[in-house]
Parts: structure tokens; sequence; C-alpha cells
């Protein structure tokens, strides 16, 4: 008994140390993502973003960079953009962009596995969208795709459209800021939540051989292209597995990096994100089950090839990461250099929620934004995790 207490202590303190060290960055960048979203008009852009060439794709790329972070808001804004006329390519690489380049994600990945990573993250983006776009056009569904089109159009409203400059230097510009970072939070907490336990969870109790097995460490040269390939094509199904949007997912890549994990596997799990069930199930509730496979399909191909390029690529510059820090490293809380940057940024937390406390009193009510990804079985996972992590901190702190 004594030992389950103490591997439940162990894991509740591990999980919330991997949130403690990214708790600032998570409000930096949903800040960001908010002011972002709050003054930059979005009206129109579909105009430039409905040819196939570089312009519309270089477009869906930057706008997706500075959006939403949360895997089903991705979604839902490529929804709308395709709905107002952009193009398939245009849109797969807004979802690509907005799961792959946001700065959050930037910052998390840093934090946890190191400026390589986050090299790897940013050019590998740029080579899944490249990919996906020559993939797209080879095998353009032509009917598929207009008939999904005509279907979303169904389901989209009027959007805004407003001068950002005044918006900008008003004050219910900024407090709409903080509703939008707010909104950030609620979309994103339960992923995060969710993440973060499993990321607990695996660290302490599944031992490295399992990993060793999967990834085939041990059983053939690690050095080896059919290594390398076998990693690429087994992350996306094992990130599939974890039901984790993008920034959850980053913690148990770093389990994986320290488990031995090849370059190539590590990455092919970190470009997944939207290879999970509930978002595959969300692009089929948006544009069929034809297109939404077609998706998942050119997805899955772009993210085995990139991660094969970039973990070559690496390799030949020599600067693939040979060390990761252990995670009792990663997850200790102390007063260090994080502590203060949760400190200062959670004052800033403060001051946008209550400038989304006071928009709301300028208005009558809040639409709801349906990102889909809200279930009562995801609800009660998500409480029942939070429970979990709230005893056995009580646990890791007594004994």
């Amino acid at each position: 008994m004594n030992e389950i207490f103490d591997a439940w202590g162990e894991i509740a303190y591990t999980s919330f140390g991997f949130f403690w060290k990214s708790l600032w960055a998570f409000i930096l960048g949903y800040g960001v993502s908010g002011a972002i979203q709050a003054f930059v008009p979005k009206k129109n852009l579909t105009r430039i973003m409905g040819g196939k060439g570089f312009q519309s794709v270089g477009l869906s790329t930057f706008f997706g960079a500075i959006s939403s972070s949360c895997s089903f808001a991705a979604l839902a804004t490529a929804r709308s953009l395709f709905s107002k006329g952009a193009s398939f390519v245009a849109t797969v690489a807004f979802m690509f962009a907005s799961t792959n380049l946001v700065i959050e994600l930037g910052i998390l990945i840093f934090i946890f596995l190191g400026p390589q990573y986050v090299w790897a993250e940013i050019i590998g983006g740029l080579v899944l969208i490249l990919i996906s776009s020559l993939l797209i056009r080879l095998f353009h569904p032509h009917s598929l795709i207009q008939r999904a089109r005509e279907h979303v159009k169904k389901m989209e409203g009027e959007e805004e459209d407003f001068d950002w400059r005044s918006r900008i230097s008003s004050i219910k510009g900024w407090q709409m800021a903080g509703m939008k970072f707010v909104h950030e939070w609620k979309m994103a907490w339960e992923d995060i939540t969710i993440g973060f336990t499993i990321a607990g969870l695996v660290s302490v109790l599944v031992p490295d051989q399992v990993w060793e097995w999967i990834f085939l460490q041990g059983v053939a040269d690690p050095e080896s292209f059919l290594v390398r390939l076998e990693n690429a094509l087994v992350a996306p199904f094992v990130a599939a597995m974890t039901f984790i949007g993008s920034m959850g997912n980053i913690p148990l890549a770093t389990v994986l990096a320290g488990s031995g994990v090849a370059f190539a596997g590590v990455l092919g799990f970190i470009y997944s994100d939207l290879m999970v069930p509930p978002l595959v199930n969300m692009n089929r509730k948006y544009y069929g089950t034809k297109v939404a496979f077609f998706i998942a399909g050119i997805m899955y191909v772009s993210i085995v090839l990139t991660a094969l390029i970039m973990n070559y690529s690496f390799e030949w510059l020599d600067i693939v990461p040979e060390h990761i820090r252990k995670i009792e490293e990663v997850t200790r809380v102390k007063i260090d250099y994080t502590f203060w940057m949760n400190l200062s940024f959670l004052l800033v937390s403060a001051v946008l929620v209550w400038g989304h406390r006071l928009y709301l009193k300028r208005i009558d009510s809040m639409p709801d934004m349906d990102m889909g990804g809200d279930s009562k079985v995801k609800r009660w996972i998500v409480y029942s995790f939070l429970t979990f992590i709230v005893i056995g901190l009580i646990l890791h702190l007594i004994r």
C-alpha cells in the first residue's frame, strides 16, 4: 500500500511540475493570441486566400501561426475560412500552421525539449505545409471538396468587420482582448489537464522498456533507416491513442525523448496533434467522411516524410539533440526564474481576466462558440484527473 501511495504522490507532483514549468508560457502565448484575435480583422482575407498558389498558402500559414493553438479552435477557424472562399490547400495549411507554428507551442517546446526541437518544429511545420500542399495538388478530389464547401457554408454566419486602429486605441478593444484570452483558456484547459496528467502517469508508471519495444530500441541498429522509418510511422498512432491536443502533447513528447526514442519518432509525435480521433471526427462533421479521411491521409504521409527529412537534415548538420533533461529536473518546483516568471504573468493574467469581466458587463450576452471538443465523458475524465492530482499532491506533501 505504501508503494501505491508513493507512486500516486510522485505522479501528481510530476504532473503539477509539468504545468508549473509552463504556466508563464501559456499565459504569454494565450495573451498574444487573444490580442491578435481582438485586433486583427479576418473579413475579406479569404478573397486572397482562394487560390492554390504561394500567396494563398503563405497567407494561410501566417494567419495560422498567429491564431489560437487550440486544436479544436484551429479546425473551427479553418472551416470558417474554407466556407468563405479559402482554397482547400490554404485551409489545410492553416490547420498545420495553427497547431505547429504558434508562439505558445514554441515556448513550451523550448522549456521542455530545448532549442533544437524548436527549430525542428518551426522548419518542420513549414515543410509539413509544403508537402501537404503538393500532395493535395496531386490527389485533389475536386467533386468531394466542392460538396464539402457547400456543406460548411450552411454552418457559418456573418463575421464582424471592424477598424483595427480604432479598436486597439479603445478601452473596449483591450477588454475584448481579455475576453479572447479567457476564451482561449476555456477551450484549452481540458486538453492541458489531460495531457499533463497522462504525462505524469506515463513518466512514473511506464518503464523505458515499453517505449524501446514500440520504437524498436535495442531490436535493430538505432542509427538505421529502418528504425527511423518505423519510429516516424508509429509516432502518429501513439499520438492518436493519447487523445491529447497540441499543447498537451509536449510533456509526453519529453517522456518519449528521454526514453531514447529516435528524433524522427519524437518529431512525428509532436507533429501529429491533428491526428487524434476527436479531431478527425470533427473534420468528418464539417466536411464529410471521405474528405475527413482524405485530410487525415494527407496529414499522415506529410508527417512521416517531414519527420524523416528533419531527422536526416539535423544529422547532416550535426545538431540532433543528444541529451534530454531528466523529467525530475524539468518538473522540480523551486524558487528560480520559473517562479518569478509565473508570478509576473499571473498578475498579467489577473488584469486580462478583469478586462474580460468588464467586457461582459458591456454586452447583454455572449454567443456560445462550439469548438466540438466538449463532451460529458471528457469533462468527467478531466475532473477525475484533477481530483487525482489534488489528492496525490497532499500525499506527496505528507509522506
